[in-house]
């Protein structure tokens, strides 16, 4: 398995997490690619909460962190001294986002309710398993049409998830995508 897809087909050509944006791609007020300070190098994951997966899962989980590091755009709101680490944990149906400044030092934590991804992971996973059982035996418009639904989720999922930390965290659609997929990683069972 490679690629950065938690069901585990590799980057499909509707990834979107490099070349073309999508319209409006940039969320109002995040800052411009340019500015290599509102940015992540470093994520982390608490293996206590997360815990630790099959080989498979912890490749996936490597690409996509990968993926998230390489380029993004991420901004904590009121923290202008960046390049920031992130370091993600699970306590309950909570996404614990604690956000360091790269020295270590804190500059703020954010607890996300994931139940308004919950849908949406299903969904993803479950489009997911048919793309893949398809790419084996299906007609080339049955693969299209799953992937287009797949591609849709996934970007119904990254939209969401600008919506969701808007107020705390300022973040670009390629980032939110990255984000997005991390998240279905952390959920796969693989």
């Amino acid at each position: 398995m490679t690629g950065s897809d938690p069901a585990g087909g590799g980057k499909s050509p509707g990834d979107k997490s490099r070349g073309a944006k999508s319209p409006g791609a940039k969320s109002p007020g995040a800052k411009s690619p340019g500015d290599k300070s509102q940015r992540l190098v470093a994520v982390t994951l608490d293996e206590k909460s997360i815990g630790r997966s099959g080989p498979d899962v912890e490749h996936e989980r490597a690409v996509a962190i990968y993926d998230l590091i390489e380029e993004n755009t991420f901004a904590p709101v009121g923290q202008e001294g960046g390049p920031f680490a992130l370091h993600l944990s699970i306590t309950g149906n909570r996404l614990v986002l604690d956000i360091r400044h790269a020295d270590g030092t804190p500059a703020m934590a954010h607890l996300m309710s994931l139940s308004p991804l919950r849908r949406i992971v299903k969904d993803y996973f479950m489009v997911c398993d048919s793309y893949y059982a398809a790419i084996r035996a299906a007609t080339p418009e049955r693969i299209e049409a799953l992937d287009m639904g797949r591609r849709s989720l996934h970007d119904e999922g990254s939209e969401l998830l600008i919506e969701r930390l808007k107020r705390k965290v300022k973040v670009d659609f390629d980032t939110a995508r990255r984000l997005f997929t991390l998240i279905c990683v952390l959920h796969w069972k693989g």
